[in-house]
């Protein structure tokens, strides 16, 4: 199955409700106006959007259709796929990952943070994997020691993904597993060092403390270190993971965001919002349980398998 085609079975739940709530009023035949305008951006709160996000597209749909002389509202598919692609390309210019060829090792090194319960273990077991079959020479660190099981539950995903794990179950000290993590990729092949962090909100201070300490750590000991800090969201959650994001955004430097369980929602539409409000490129998304269901985000086919409508 082709990426396109493994998209849009991923994404089917998300592209059934939005594509029958946005064509419904596309569809209407109808003169182009106030009316038409409100009807528009209800259907795309109704689809997850997000308020701001849907005037937005609805703003700029007016204007397309003004400078375009467009007059009936099934003429305007087109515009709308443009201004949806336009803003998840806005977001995610450059959102793969880059990895340098610096000498120094390793020189990646990924902090995965979330809070507990949106996939966080599993997603860093299928990176390990997307990143070992691309090339990269994989180290992860179990550095979440708050939470009982999660050094077990990581260990089983390592295994799974074929790559090292360093923890050490003596310390409570995530940044001791760091360092430790950090000496091991020093002296063995490693150049990408992915690091689990315990699950944590803006306001636990002394778990921002612990992170802050591990970006130390790291800076301390891998200067010429490229440091990506990926956010990982539950899909399911519509625009509460918007509104979870906007809050870690608000106290630390996120370099990207991984969506997961976007195969199980209807709620996909908080994509848009993600790019558009939080300007955070999206970098993975979540497509199925396997291992290998975890894919780069590609604005322009997301945007084509999210709206499976004719134009």
């Amino acid at each position: 199955m082709g990426f396109l085609e493994k998209l849009k079975s991923g994404i089917k739940k998300t592209s059934e409700t939005i594509t029958k709530n946005i064509e419904k009023v596309l569809n209407l035949d109808c003169k182009i106006d106030d009316e038409f305008f409100e009807a528009l951006e209800e259907a795309l709160i109704m689809s997850d959007v997000g308020v701001v996000t849907s005037q937005k597209i609805s703003k700029e749909l007016k204007k397309a259709a003004k400078s375009n002389k467009i007059e009936n509202s099934t003429d305007l598919k087109p515009e709308f796929i443009r201004i949806i692609t336009q803003i998840l390309n806005t977001a995610s210019q450059n959102s793969q990952p880059v990895f340098n060829n610096n000498l120094s090792k390793p020189n990646k090194v990924i902090l995965v943070v979330g809070v507990n319960g949106v996939g966080k273990t599993t997603t860093i077991g299928k990176l390990a994997y997307n990143l070992k079959n691309a090339g990269q020479r994989v180290i992860v660190a179990a550095a979440d020691t708050f939470r009982d099981a999660a050094v077990a539950q990581l260990e089983v995903w390592a295994d799974r993904a074929g790559v090292f794990l360093v923890k050490n179950e003596s310390t409570s000290d995530p940044s001791a597993v760091i360092y430790e993590a950090i000496k091991l990729a020093k002296t063995s092949e490693c150049n990408v060092l992915i690091c689990d962090t315990a699950g944590r909100l803006h306001n636990k201070k002394n778990l921002m403390a612990q992170l802050e300490k591990m970006k130390r750590i790291i800076d301390r000991f891998c200067p010429q270190t490229e440091v990506e800090i990926l956010l990982v969201l539950d899909a399911t959650t519509g625009q509460n993971a918007v509104a979870q994001a906007q809050e870690f955004k608000n106290v630390m430097e996120i370099t990207g965001i991984i969506l997961t369980k976007l195969d199980g929602t209807a709620k996909g539409g908080m994509v848009l919002s993600i790019c558009d409000e939080l300007g955070v490129p999206i970098k993975y998304v979540g497509l199925g349980e396997e291992i290998s269901d975890l894919e780069p985000f590609e604005p322009e086919k997301f945007a084509q398998a999210l709206f499976d409508f004719d134009v």
